[in-house]
């Protein structure tokens, strides 16, 4: 059996064969987070809380990139589930063409912009200057970013995860060699403060988008005399936005949902607590990681069936995915819950960052399992060509009820900034249990068992 065939053979061993090179792959891409952290706390407070004021807006790229990548492996994996090259190729070719436009225009508008996005969060001070300077250095590699993400999804939907491992485990180990070179000048080279941190990721970068276009020309799908022969499709296009844009905008709503939290921290509390965020988030990451590969695995394995027309193993990968994610976040969050404080002072020695990290942490591990539910049901959604829900839920999630519950719970019931941790977890589980009902409703339409 072919490893990029995903019609046939057992649903748990493509899981593991797809999940564990993601999962690993995206261990070494929060590391790679972990260690841009440790040196901006190195740095200083501010610094870090910069970095943490930086994020929803360089979400914005993050967001852009993956939903236009998560929408080329959900069409691929369709066409190559239906034996259709051509379509393979015109996606691909239509993809590439689309992320260097992208590119350009992204670039162009975050840069201008960004004084303006941070100023809504109410941010002043030393931390927005130096947020500031890091992100519009990011702004200028947008491209080398989305470029990376549809050369990757073209190698998912043939069941290629391997390749964007080692591009993450590469550029984990660049940037623990560029990020001391650009923030200190090391061997001549300027001292760069946190502007060297976003260079340096610039830089790795570009590195893999070059790595991943090479192991796209190898792959065993792709042909490139096909490829080159591909016109600008409009409807391609227009089909690839159809099913990336709803997973950009539900990241997108991510990066809005960091700005309302960010928002009620500074309202409720202070920088300080705006730095414990950061640094608490890049733990609350790690431990989602052994997880978060199986939203790639239960993408591509139901966008290939989906294509095959084999309804049942859909179902099978989802309620897999569901199981084992589980199952991984409740060994997690107990490991949070226990090492919290440790792993918080990894990033910064403050006590009051510790101590409010702590805190935000141990109610949050409440909420773990929530993402690999959502995640999977999301993940599922998009390979049968039914992506909006992602944004349905992320208004909910991320804007909507936040708004209202932060407040409610902050002031109204005088809980101050633990509403807004303990709003999060309630937030969760609520989208959980909509989500079932809605999976349901659509599922049933989409692909009916009978």
């Amino acid at each position: 059996m072919s490893e990029t065939d995903l019609t046939r053979g057992p649903i748990m061993a493509h899981i593991k064969r797809i999940a564990i090179p993601s999962s690993i792959g995206l261990l070494f891409n929060t590391l790679y987070n972990v260690v841009d952290t440790y040196y901006a706390g190195m740095l200083s407070t501010d610094a870090l809380a910069g970095l943490t004021l930086s994020f929803p807006i360089f979400f914005i790229i993050i967001a852009l990139s993956s939903g236009i990548g998560s929408g080329t492996t959900a069409l691929s994996s369709i066409a190559l589930g239906e034996n259709s090259l051509g379509e393979f190729h015109k996606l691909a070719y239509n993809a590439l063409l689309t992320g260097i436009f992208v590119s350009l225009a992204l670039g162009l508008i975050g840069f201008m912009l960004t004084p303006y996005l941070f100023a809504l969060t109410g941010a002043s001070g030393p931390s927005m200057v130096l947020g500031i300077s890091y992100t519009q250095t990011i702004f200028f590699g947008a491209g080398f970013f989305i470029l990376s993400f549809i050369l990757n999804g073209i190698l998912n939907a043939q069941g290629d995860t391997k390749s964007y491992r080692n591009f993450l485990i590469f550029g984990f180990f660049m940037n623990l060699i560029l990020d001391p070179l650009f923030i200190f000048g090391w061997f001549g080279i300027p001292k760069m403060g946190v502007v060297g941190i976003a260079l340096a990721t610039v830089v790795v970068q570009l590195m893999g988008t070059v790595y991943l276009t090479y192991r796209v020309l190898k792959s065993p799908l792709f042909n490139y005399k096909t490829f080159i022969a591909e016109r600008l499709s409009a409807s391609t296009i227009i089909n690839l936005f159809k099913q990336g844009m709803p997973a950009s905008l539900n990241m997108a709503t991510i990066a809005i949902g960091v700005f309302v939290i960010n928002y009620f921290i500074l309202y409720y509390d202070n920088a300080t607590t705006i730095a414990a965020f950061g640094a608490a988030v890049r733990v609350e990451q790690l431990a989602l990681l052994p997880a978060l590969g199986l939203n790639v695995a239960t993408l591509t394995i139901a966008g290939q069936n989906y294509g095959a027309k084999k309804i049942t193993r859909i179902y099978e990968v989802l309620s897999k995915s569901i199981w084992i994610g589980v199952a991984i976040m409740v060994i997690g969050a107990l490991l949070v819950f226990i090492f919290a404080p440790y792993a918080i002072g990894v990033f910064n020695d403050d006590p009051l960052v510790i101590s409010s990290g702590t805190t935000y942490l141990r109610i949050e591990a409440l909420a773990l399992p929530t993402y690999v539910i959502l995640n999977a049901i999301i993940s599922v959604l998009q390979g049968i060509k039914k992506p909006n829900f992602a944004v349905y839920i992320g208004l909910y999630r991320q804007i909507l009820m936040p708004f209202f519950l932060f407040h409610l719970l902050g002031t109204y019931f005088g809980l101050g900034i633990y509403g807004v941790w303990w709003g999060i977890v309630i937030i969760n589980w609520s989208a959980v249990a909509i989500a079932f009902f809605f999976f349901r409703r659509i599922a049933n339409k989409a692909i009916p068992l009978a």
